[in-house]
C-alpha cells in the first residue's frame, strides 16, 4: 500500500479509502490510485481488512452442499454468487458428501476464517454443535434440509408434495405397480419424499405393501442395479418414481440396457440438463434450485445487516414437467 501510495502521490489513507470503495476522494485521485495498484499488481488483503471493517467482516461466506458435481447443488452455488456478488461478497463452496463427521469439519474449517455467514445443507443428526457461534450472531441458513436441533431459517422444496404429484400423474395413467427407487432413509429429503409418494398411493387404494421399493441409491451405478433386478423379476413394474436425478439417472441406463424405455413410465424428482432431449422425453418434478439459491442468498444478507426477526422455513414449490416418460401407460 505504501507502495500505491508513493507511485499516485497520495497518502496511505486514501489508497485505503479508494481500496475500500469508500467516499470522500475525487474521481481523479481514485483514478490514480486504481492506476497505480494495477501497475504494481496490488490487491487489497481482505483478512487483515477485517481487522479494521466495521464488524470484523471478511466478505465471505461458506457454502456447504452435498456435492458441487452434482446439477442441483452447483446451480444452488451459483444463483447464490449472483446474489451476493452485488455486495462484493465471496461465496466459498466444498461438498459434505453426505457424511456427518465431514460437515462438522468443514464449518470448524470455515469458521476458523471468519466467514461472515453460513449456508448449509445438514446431514448430520444434530446440528447443535453450531448454537455457540449461533448464538454469537454468526447468520446460518439451512437449504434443502431442515436442521435439527437449532432454530434457524431454511430454505427447502415442498419434497413430499412433490412427490405424491408424481405418484398422481402415474395413477392417472393407469399405473399400479409403481417402483419407488429411493436415496439414503437417513436422509431428510429422502425420508419425504418416500412418505409423500407412498401416501399418495394409499390415498388412490393401492396396497402399499406390494409397492417395490429399493432405497440406499446414492450414486448411478446403484440405481441402475437396482433397477435391473427390479425389471427381471417375476412381476416388474409397469412405473417407476425416482427420487432424485442421479438416481433417474441409473434407471434411464437400466431401461435403455434392456429396450424397456418405451414401456415402462418413468417420473424422476429433479430436472437436469437434456431431459427434453431424451426418447422419450423424461418427465420430473422440478426443484428450483436457483431460486433456493436467490432466497437463501437474501435471507442470511438479512441476518447479516441485523434481522433479528423469528427464524422461518421457506418452502419453494416444486412443478411438474410433462415429456413423454411418465404418460407411457401400462401395456398389460
Amino acid at each position: 500500500m505504501r507502495h500505491v501510495a508513493a507511485l499516485a502521490g497520495v497518502g496511505i489513507k486514501t489508497v485505503s479509502r479508494v481500496m475500500n470503495d469508500e467516499p470522500g476522494v475525487s474521481e481523479a485521485t481514485r483514478q490514480r490510485v486504481l492506476g497505480a495498484s494495477q501497475q504494481l499488481n496490488y490487491q487489497l488483503d481482505m483478512a487483515a481488512g477485517s481487522l479494521r471493517r466495521a464488524g470484523r467482516q471478511t466478505l465471505s461466506i461458506g457454502l456447504l452442499l452435498p456435492s458441487v458435481a452434482n446439477p442441483f447443488s452447483s446451480e444452488i452455488h451459483r444463483a447464490m454468487e449472483d446474489a451476493l456478488a452485488a455486495r462484493g461478497i465471496a461465496v466459498f463452496a466444498a461438498s459434505l458428501d453426505d457424511d456427518a463427521e465431514r460437515e462438522k469439519a468443514l464449518v470448524t474449517a470455515f469458521l476458523g476464517r471468519r466467514v461472515d455467514g453460513l449456508v448449509l445443507t445438514p446431514i448430520a443428526k444434530s446440528q447443535a454443535y453450531v448454537i455457540p457461534e449461533h448464538s454469537r450472531d454468526l447468520p446460518i441458513v439451512f437449504i434443502d434440509r431442515e436442521p435439527v436441533g437449532i432454530e434457524a431459517d431454511a430454505v427447502v422444496t415442498d419434497n413430499a408434495v412433490g412427490a405424491a404429484r408424481a405418484a398422481a400423474h402415474l395413477i392417472a395413467h393407469g399405473h399400479t405397480r409403481i417402483a419407488y427407487m429411493g436415496d439414503r432413509a437417513d436422509i431428510q429429503t429422502a425420508r419425504e419424499r418416500r412418505r409423500g409418494f407412498v401416501e399418495e398411493l394409499g390415498r388412490a387404494g393401492i396396497p402399499t405393501s406390494a409397492v417395490p421399493v429399493r432405497e440406499g441409491l446414492h450414486d448411478e451405478e446403484s440405481a441402475r442395479l437396482a433397477t435391473l433386478e427390479l425389471l427381471r423379476a417375476e412381476d416388474p413394474p409397469t412405473a417407476i418414481f425416482s427420487s432424485q436425478n442421479l438416481v433417474t439417472f441409473g434407471v434411464m441406463r437400466a431401461l435403455k440396457e434392456l429396450g424397456l424405455n418405451k414401456r415402462v413410465a418413468l417420473v424422476g424428482f429433479d430436472d437436469f440438463t437434456l431431459a427434453d432431449m431424451m426418447e422419450p422425453g423424461v418427465t420430473v418434478i422440478a426443484q428450483h434450485p436457483e431460486r433456493i439459491g436467490k432466497l437463501a442468498a437474501e435471507r442470511l444478507l438479512a441476518r447479516i445487516d441485523g434481522d433479528q426477526s423469528a427464524p422461518e422455513t421457506y418452502v419453494v414449490p416444486s412443478e411438474l414437467i410433462v415429456r413423454g416418460s411418465g404418460e407411457i401407460r401400462p401395456t398389460e
